[in-house]
């Protein structure tokens, strides 16, 4: 009792001043083979702010000079608006359809490099659009764990995989199922698996980044399903930035998670990625 008297005598108020840090720049910005780039330009918010859709849009950054080079031919890049069937508006750069000397198609092999000015501030990065090595078959079967909270019709993706014999190779795969956009799925590396056939490869239906669903339901595909599989070849920075996001999206709110800044291949500060996709597309139905 005495101890007990002793503690709660020190208890004291601790003030704690969490200093606000400056916005940053967040870069969205995609180049896949035969597509033509494009580059989603917000800023940071404080951590406690509210968020609504409101504050998404205030986010968007205007006005940037975006370019973006094959080595030989350099464009700038138009800022377009598009309005959402919410009423809410989104923004994005990509290239002038009206100046054809103005477009850049991403090719396999090529190396691209984007430049953002804005605020007076330069920010860089610099990606690859490898070759793709495409999976040796796709199919659809039953989950391989099932637990009560699987449906009893939920159908799991599966693939086979024979990767090349040069180390260094790494895929991130998108899927779409019916009127759904594309959603991220999985990323893979040869690390282990050089020059080897890798069977049964879980190929989960990708969920929204900002889904807090975990229910299985969310994770398998259903009979009659129209199911597009986008597999991508990308190069380590695109790697990395996928393998510590996806790993910092998993253990968010956890706090016996090791903790982990999710790498960026944007020069001077700026969060996000620039990535290249050597994509191939699969068009598929459940069953």
């Amino acid at each position: 009792m005495l101890c007990f008297l002793l503690l709660t005598g020190c208890e004291k108020d601790v003030n704690i001043n969490l200093q606000s840090s400056p916005p940053q720049l967040v870069v969205q910005g995609v180049i896949e083979n035969n597509q033509p780039p494009y580059v989603i330009l917000n800023t940071t918010f404080g951590f406690f702010s509210t968020v609504d859709f409101s504050t998404v849009q205030n986010s968007f950054v205007h006005g940037a000079v975006v370019k973006v080079s094959d080595g030989i031919k350099t464009i700038t890049l138009k800022e377009y608006t598009l309005d959402t069937a919410g009423g809410n508006k989104f923004f994005v750069y990509s290239v002038d359809t009206i100046n054809p000397a103005n477009v850049i198609f991403g090719q396999l092999g090529k190396i691209y490099s984007l430049s953002i000015n804005y605020n007076g501030n330069t920010y860089s990065s610099v990606t690859k659009i490898p070759f793709p090595k495409g999976l040796d078959t796709v199919w659809f079967g039953a989950p391989v764990i099932s637990r009560p909270s699987t449906p009893t019709n939920a159908l799991e993706m599966f693939g086979n995989y024979t990767d090349p014999d040069t180390i260094g190779n790494y895929v991130k795969y998108f899927t779409r199922r019916n009127n759904e956009p594309f959603y991220p799925g999985g990323i893979f590396t040869d690390e282990l698996v050089n020059g080897k056939t890798v069977g049964n490869v879980d190929l989960f239906a990708g969920v929204p980044d900002n889904s807090s669903s975990s229910s299985d339901s969310s994770l398998y595909y259903y009979p009659g399903d129209s199911v597009v599989l986008k597999w991508c070849e990308v190069d380590k920075g695109v790697y990395d930035f996928w393998n510590t996001y996806e790993f910092a999206i998993r253990s968010g709110g956890n706090p016996f998670s090791s903790p982990m800044n999710v790498k960026t291949n944007i020069t001077n500060g700026a969060l996000g990625v620039w990535a290249g996709y050597g994509a191939v597309y699969y068009n598929l139905i459940a069953h």
